[in-house]
């Protein structure tokens, strides 16, 4: 191999290893249903078309390629706002002239499983091909015989995203995926059961779950190990620990309680699902055959605890009701705007308690969901209170919408300051959640401007000139480094 190929080579892998284009994650804050139905099981069993749509159920891929103001089907333009900007899904219709219509069934599996475009070019990792590259060949083959038999195409334009500079560079996506994506299927642990494998199989690949739920390393790929599945801040929200672990995991959930949320995000008591969240259970969870959702609950638990030294006691066990009627009803003045000086107590008066309730225990049909034993209120962060409190909560199961108003910038009943919304929440926690949690104007503000940027993020842009003197040298060094040692050999 020549000088020039080797520091080609080394430019691109150093690149991607100074610049971590890696781990781009899709942040969204309401659900909207995308019109697709999943195959019964017979179906799935007896025909390959079925199968392959219910994969694509089972994967999420019509919430990302699907955008909610068009309806169309996996024609893309779906707007996924990374840390490092805007990515817009694209087109996977069989359309000929904009979709995946010209993909050979090689040139799909490239994609799916390694990110490549039929044009050689990289996806970016907001399609979640590190976690899809686990698939079998038997689903790659169903899942492509779907989107070529099966899904209607649309021509439409792929809308163009625009990164900025060092990101804008797809080809660095070469050296992260040399580090980090993980060739070959999923291989079954004849030490396990079927059921066990079945689920690791679904929250590993297809549903690929540590996406949004296992943090994150330097160059935000997901961490492994005891750290897999663990909680992770998700721009504004934060998905939780998903492991075993009774104060802050899953360890004091039933399965029953379990099954429950995965099929309807709603546990009175317990959780409601927000969000992320809330769009993976209104695309794809509630779809799924009761057999898939007992496997995964089986490997969910299986997950080794992983202990967040701050829980006290589980998540969902918080709170008590308190009436602020007595104390606060009528004190505010009438009129749209509120005070910024109102106390917590007096804006939850104001703006929540005609839903859930003066005492915050909710409805009794559990509609507008308790502030009391709720994990949003419970856990040992306040992101996704406040998040629901900005962006608010949308998902519709089995064609039953949930619906909460968000109080942001754009809001249809009353926005709220950054200081409101953190003397409301901070009133929350402390009569109905977790008290030890306190929040500030300024981290509110963080979390409407969608969350706390990772370090690479914030460093790029100043640091890019240096990150290319930097990688330019450490090629060199290694460049002279390997003909000396050539020399000597």
């Amino acid at each position: 191999m020549s000088n020039r190929r080797v520091v080609r080579k080394l430019t691109l892998q150093i690149s991607a290893i100074c610049l971590g284009l890696g781990g781009l994650l899709p942040l969204s804050y309401a659900a909207k249903q995308v019109p697709v139905q999943a195959p019964s099981v017979q179906d799935t069993q007896q025909d390959l078309i079925a199968r392959g749509q219910y994969l694509a159920i089972a994967a999420d891929c019509a919430a990302c390629h699907t955008d909610p103001g068009t309806q169309q089907p996996f024609a893309g333009g779906y707007a996924i706002h990374s840390p490092m900007g805007v990515i817009y899904s694209t087109n996977i219709t069989p359309s000929k002239q904009f979709g995946i219509g010209t993909y050979s069934e090689q040139q799909f599996e490239q994609a799916v499983r390694h990110g490549i475009r039929a044009d050689g070019s990289h996806l970016y990792p907001a399609m979640p091909y590190a976690s899809y590259a686990g698939l079998t060949d038997d689903d790659v083959h169903a899942l492509y015989s779907y989107f070529m038999q099966n899904v209607t195409p649309v021509d439409t334009h792929n809308k163009t995203t625009a990164l900025s500079f060092p990101f804008n560079i797809r080809q660095m996506m070469w050296g992260w995926n040399l580090l980090f994506l993980k060739s070959g299927s999923y291989q079954n642990d004849p030490s396990q059961s079927a059921e066990w494998n079945r689920g690791k199989y679904l929250v590993d690949n297809l549903e690929h779950c540590g996406e949004c739920h296992s943090p994150r390393n330097m160059m935000m790929a997901q961490k492994q190990g005891n750290d897999a599945l663990s909680g992770a801040a998700l721009g504004s929200w934060y998905a939780p620990n998903l492991t075993s672990d009774k104060l802050s995991g899953l360890g004091s959930w039933s399965r029953e309680q379990l099954a429950q949320y995965l099929q309807t995000g709603d546990v009175p008591g317990k959780a409601q699902a927000a969000g992320p969240m809330a769009e993976a259970v209104t695309n794809s969870l509630q779809h799924l055959h009761d057999g898939d959702i007992e496997a995964i609950i089986t490997y969910l638990q299986s997950l080794p605890a992983v202990a967040h030294p701050q829980q006290s006691k589980p998540t969902g066990d918080f709170g008590q009701a308190s009436n602020v009627d007595t104390d606060v009803r009528g004190t505010a003045p009438m009129g749209i705007g509120l005070s910024q000086e109102m106390s917590g107590k007096a804006l939850y008066d104001s703006a929540c308690a005609s839903c859930h309730q003066p005492d915050g225990q909710g409805t009794a049909d559990h509609f507008y969901p308790s502030l009391i034993h709720n994990t949003a209120t419970g856990g040992n962060t306040p992101n996704n209170l406040i998040s629901a409190i900005l962006f608010g909560v949308q998902r519709e199961v089995k064609g039953k919408a949930i619906f909460m108003p968000n109080f942001g910038p754009d809001s249809q009943v009353q926005a709220l300051s950054d200081q409101q919304i953190a003397s409301l929440s901070n009133y929350i926690f402390q009569q109905y959640g977790n008290p030890d949690l306190h929040v500030t104007p300024e981290q509110v503000t963080v979390l409407r401007q969608g969350g706390k940027q990772p370090l690479l993020a914030r460093i790029a842009g100043p640091a890019s000139i240096g990150g290319i003197v930097l990688v330019v040298l450490i090629v060199l060094i290694v460049v002279i480094r390997r003909a000396r040692q050539k020399s000597r050999g």
